[in-house]
């Protein structure tokens, strides 16, 4: 593509939609409760934390290593895409 944010704007939508698809099925599975829900629950809060941690860590290289704003932006969408991909294919099964 030409301009280097549209191509960002269309992963950034496709993340949403993808993570909106991972809420619903974290909701139906929270909503049961028992120990299920409450696995769900720990995982959920530390795959945030990591997944944050990890965005940042690389983020902060790429700036360090004279990136502009959009690689940087791509490849943090892309660490938060992979983590909501492989939540989706755990909770379709």
């Amino acid at each position: 593509m030409f301009n280097p944010w549209l191509a960002l704007t269309c992963d950034a939508v496709r993340l949403g939609l993808e993570a909106q698809a991972v809420i619903a099925l974290r909701l139906g599975r929270l909503a049961k409760g028992g120990a299920a829900g409450w696995t769900e629950a720990q995982r959920m809060t530390t795959e945030k934390i990591t997944t944050l941690a990890n965005a940042q860590v690389a983020a902060a290289m790429m700036m360090l290593s004279g990136k502009h704003s959009a690689p940087v932006a791509r490849k943090t969408i892309a660490i938060y895409g992979k983590r909501v991909r492989a939540n989706r294919r755990r909770l379709s099964r």
